[in-house]
């Protein structure tokens, strides 16, 4: 191994710079092999071979301030392949972020400041968690769309609004279907304020990338309409910052950055193998790659980042601090032009807004519950479909303009078509966006939409295909983003279509990930009241489970908006309803209704509950559940048209769950429904059942 740091970045690299920036470079690549051959655990080799890159990116090409990691006006770094997350917690400590060195030598321990992966909201400067490979390119595509239309609908071409969305990701992130769904959008939306940078290592857990992966990527990415560039050199930091330079230019298209690297750069026993993705790579190993940089091989991360170091990467507070004040100086002269001073008018009070070179925050909400108090419930008897009341107030939604979203080709079915232009190439400041057929894809770009922060994003799709979804809600609600999921065709009631529409178990699957709250109104009115705690609160995502047949609208219920933003309320009950509590969501609302009629006649007091969103009720003060569902009242009997294994909670051992717990079949709605034991009968027997204990 050479033992001269000049042949690891040669001077052509650095050209009349100071040998510091050199010695901060061979630190940036030396601390990750220090720091996980220390704990015996972790990921190096990335964090190693992309150093030299990721100095450059937030030494001279990242618009960021590190003493203010929120600046509206900065780009956006996103880690796609989160693995590598010592990169960048490297890289936000040798800038002046808020994170020591004994943060950084800390990673992957309990409480740590820097987790194994990077999760939003745990380190300054992390703009979202990544981790699971794909999900980071598809939501800085949906950062991106966001910004661009920012800038369309505000900026007015200033490019006060316009920051560049630069995404980092290996040949894992792109063999996931996730990425390609969402670089396919980004094409053909012409993203051109995203860059996507490949780490092109051609190395995986199992082996070389060709033993799965030998596509040509970058005829993919030009297929997909995007630019590609090439860095030949990983090591060349002019070559580096030329070409990122480059990928900056809004050409009308995003932008892919292809580098190849070697993994584990510059061990010779490790790099360049599947051996260096992750794990320690010896101390004899570690101390050649040391020596190979000319560092000491016995350095101590502090022996590492010397005050020399420091005085180099510490130049980056200079450079954010400066960049920050032209972009305020930029915001406050927009602010003062004819188009700052329309775009003020028009947007104050509708959507969250930039004042005093800052967002306002929240939304406006009051502004959007105003809208919705305009939208009227059906009238009592009525059948009317949830998914019709819910396209209403969506309509309605879009004159306040706290809403953006779209579905994924189903607008029509899902009532979820608004009125005006989709967002496209020509149009980036378009009303709507049609996401084609690509419901993962949705979903996370979403997640983007709301890490952007101006907007609440919503997506539509079939109830069945939230399968698609599952690993991007999972993401979202990790990170607490507060995305709408708008989901149709809520169950067997689908009919003709058959058993691989025909929702069985995704209820209560998308009801055990934690953070999500589901929700399933059984009428129009209850629509409007759930989305009223919606609005109100954007703790999360939210999933609306809604369904396609007309469904009977319920008698008048007083005090509706706060029962259901309790998540379950006593919709009617017959004397004391002491005797039985039948307990539905959605659609079977009405069965357990119709049931207590009958045992009222049979002088049985029954009460139903309503339970359109078991994760608010759960929330709610133990003195309202309790209210609502008596301790004492153990004859329960839960009814819900999918799997029921998670109603015996609220029924307890002295219950009965009334469910669907096997696939469906192809034939009308009702008669598969009746097929499938949802019917009022069932219902009175099971009731019977549990009086009679």
């Amino acid at each position: 191994m050479a033992d001269d740091v000049t042949t690891i970045l040669p001077d052509s690299v650095l050209g009349a710079r100071h040998e510091a920036e050199r010695r901060a470079v061979a630190a940036a690549v030396a601390i990750p092999a220090h720091v996980v051959q220390a704990k015996g655990h972790g990921h190096a080799g990335t964090a190693m071979a992309m150093a030299p890159l990721a100095h450059v990116l937030f030494q001279r090409i990242l618009r960021h301030d590190p003493a203010d990691p929120t600046w509206e006006g900065r780009d956006r770094f996103v880690l796609s392949a989160g693995h590598a997350s010592l990169l960048l917690y490297t890289q936000l400590h040798l800038t002046g972020y808020d994170l020591t060195l004994a943060d950084v030598a800390a990673s992957r321990q309990l409480d740590a400041r820097t987790p194994g992966h990077p999760e939003l909201g745990h380190t300054a400067g992390v703009e979202m968690s990544t981790g699971p490979l794909g999900q980071g390119v598809a939501s800085a595509v949906g950062i991106a769309l966001a910004a661009q239309r920012d800038e369309a609908l505000h900026g007015a071409g200033t490019g006060v609004f316009d920051p560049t969305v630069f995404v980092l990701a290996g040949d894992g992130c792109l063999q996931e279907g996730v990425s390609g769904e969402a670089s396919s959008l980004a094409g053909t939306l012409g993203l051109e304020n995203l860059v996507l940078i490949w780490d092109d290592n051609r190395i995986t857990i199992d082996g070389g990338t060709d033993v799965a992966f030998d596509e040509d990527v970058r005829a993919r990415y030009a297929a997909y309409g995007w630019r590609v560039l090439e860095i030949e050199d990983f090591r060349d930091l002019a070559e580096i910052e030329r070409v990122l330079t480059a990928a900056r230019e809004r050409t009308g298209q995003p932008t892919l950055v292809a580098v190849r690297s070697t993994i584990g750069w510059p061990s010779q026993g490790i790099g360049g193998t599947p051996a260096a993705h992750s794990g320690g790579f010896g101390d004899a190993e570690v101390a050649a790659v040391k020596t190979a940089l000319g560092i000491a091989a016995d350095a101590s991360l502090d022996d590492l980042v010397t005050p020399e170091v420091l005085t180099v990467t510490r130049r980056a507070l200079e450079r954010g601090a400066r960049l920050h004040a032209e972009w305020r100086d930029a915001y406050a002269a927009w602010m003062e032009s004819a188009d700052g001073r329309v775009m003020m008018r028009r947007c104050s009070g509708v959507a969250g807004w930039h004042t005093d070179g800052g967002f306002a925050g929240a939304l406006a909400m009051e502004a959007g519950l105003a809208e919705l108090d305009a939208v009227e419930a059906p009238e009592e008897g009525a059948s009317v479909a949830t998914r019709a009341t819910n396209g209403k107030v969506l309509q309605a939604l879009q004159q306040w303009g706290g809403l953006f979203g779209g579905s994924a080709d189903l607008s029509g079915s899902t009532s979820v078509a608004v009125p005006g232009a989709a967002m496209s190439r020509s149009n980036p400041g378009g009303d709507f966006v049609h996401f084609g057929i690509r419901e993962h894809a949705m979903a996370a770009i979403l997640s983007g939409i709301a890490l952007h922060g101006l907007w609440r994003p919503y997506a539509s799709t079939y109830l069945a295909f939230s399968d698609y979804q599952r690993p991007a809600l999972r993401l979202q609600a990790l990170m607490g983003l507060p995305a709408i999921h708008v989901y149709t065709h809520d169950s067997v009631a689908v009919g003709e279509d058959g058993p691989t529409h025909q929702p069985v178990e995704q209820v209560a699957a998308l009801r055990t990930i934690p953070g999500l709250d589901v929700v399933r109104p059984a009428d129009g009115a209850e629509v409007l009241a759930a989305w009223r705690r919606i609005l109100s609160a954007p703790s999360g995502p939210t999933a609306l489970v809604l369904s396609r047949q007309g469904l009977p609208t319920l008698a008048a219920r007083s005090g509706l908006d706060e029962s259901v933003a309790h998540g379950g309320y006593v919709a009617r009950q017959h004397g004391s309803g002491a005797d039985v509590a039948l307990i539905a969501t959605g659609s079977e609302v009405q069965l357990a209704l119709a049931a207590a009629r009958v045992l009222a006649d049979e002088g049985v007091e029954a009460r139903v509950v309503s339970m359109p969103c078991v994760e608010w009720f759960s929330e709610a003060p133990v003195e309202y559940r309790d209210a609502v569902l008596p301790p004492t009242l153990r004859a329960r009997v839960a009814v819900e048209a999918g799997r029921g294994d998670a109603w015996w909670r609220w029924v307890g051992i002295d219950g009965r769950v009334v469910s669907i717990d096997e696939f469906g079949e192809s034939g009308a709605g009702d008669q598969v429904m009746a097929r499938r034991g949802m019917t009022t009968d069932a219902v009175l027997a099971a009731a019977r059942e549990v009086l009679a204990r």
